[in-house]
């Protein structure tokens, strides 16, 4: 049996985009040659692929089936016609979109910039703060590198640990947490205020607290590390924040790091992308950049 291969690269996207439009867009087709795509794909797997449910699309069982195979194909494709080139950085002209938590930005953004610009002065930087909820920006390209505390959500998706930090317990340095030992209960006691983009008012330090028979009243939710901090810096609220990544702005700012009565886990710091990058060269630099600066921040470096 013929089979046109062309068909792979057509298929890949509209697995990946679960639209006609979309994935037409993607190879730079119009949206009626993209039609006529899908219906000879049907054709030949027998299966129709893509079915309108309501106002959008949804891949049928056997496309499920078959999109991590079919994209495992295209990019085996594209690596064999791709030629191997050593990487200039000196001549490398790209923009990497890089998101992470604001914390995390603050004390990873000035480095990774100086470095950019001493190597590779064509590279531009898009650097984005978490979004309110989950998306599909690593699997659809329009972020190249994530870095925070989840893990891979799916198995296209790539993640590295490259850091930890343990919790602490942020107050004004005239706070009445800062004098004498600070027991969780002590702690408990006071009146709270968690970072969440999410705008939860709940996060494992309750859990802990819960195990010990305590419960903490939290009065605000606060969008991002410097809004919390701000809001301690003006009253009598507390605010748990990674010591090493948040260290040197507390200081800055004039507040204390007490640490934290409970016992939790230490927070993992993962970066993640997709495995379209795998073996791009200029994105390992990038990432190797990030890592050496998250373990750097990690060890309490400046």
């Amino acid at each position: 049996m013929h089979v046109d291969l062309n068909l792979l690269t057509a298929l890949d996207a509209l697995l990946e985009e679960r639209s006609v439009s979309a994935a037409a867009a993607r190879l730079h087709l119009s949206q009626p040659a993209m039609s006529r795509t899908l219906g000879r794909i049907r054709d030949a797997t027998g299966d129709p692929i893509l079915v309108r449910t309501g106002r959008t699309m949804a891949l049928t069982p056997r496309a499920l089936a078959l999109r991590q195979e079919v994209q495992a194909i295209v990019q085996r494709a594209h690596a064999v016609f791709a030629p191997e080139r050593e990487l200039d950085l000196q001549k490398l002209d790209r923009t990497f979109t890089v998101r992470c938590h604001d914390a995390l930005m603050s004390a990873l953004g000035t480095r990774l910039l100086l470095a950019v610009q001493e190597q590779a002065p064509h590279v531009q930087l898009r650097l984005l703060g978490e979004p309110t909820g989950d998306t599909d920006d690593l699997r659809h390209g329009r972020v190249d590198l994530e870095i925070g505390a989840a893990e891979p959500a799916l198995p296209e998706i790539r993640g590295e640990l490259v850091g930890q930090d343990c919790l602490v317990v942020a107050v004004r340095r005239d706070h009445p947490l800062a004098r004498g030992r600070l027991t969780a209960r002590r702690y408990a006691q006071a009146l709270h205020v968690i970072v969440s983009r999410r705008g939860r008012l709940r996060d494992p330090i309750d859990d802990a607290l819960e195990a010990l028979g305590l419960r903490r009243r939290v009065v605000a939710a606060a969008p991002t590390s410097a809004a919390a901090i701000h809001f301690v810096q003006e009253s009598d609220l507390v605010v748990v924040l990674p010591a090493r990544v948040c260290g040197p702005t507390l200081r800055t700012v004039g507040l204390s790091a007490l640490p934290l009565p409970l016992d939790v886990p230490e927070l993992r710091i993962v970066q993640l992308w997709h495995q379209r990058y795998e073996s791009d060269k200029a994105h390992a630099w990038l990432r190797g950049h990030t890592r050496e600066i998250v373990q750097a921040i990690c060890r309490g470096e400046r």
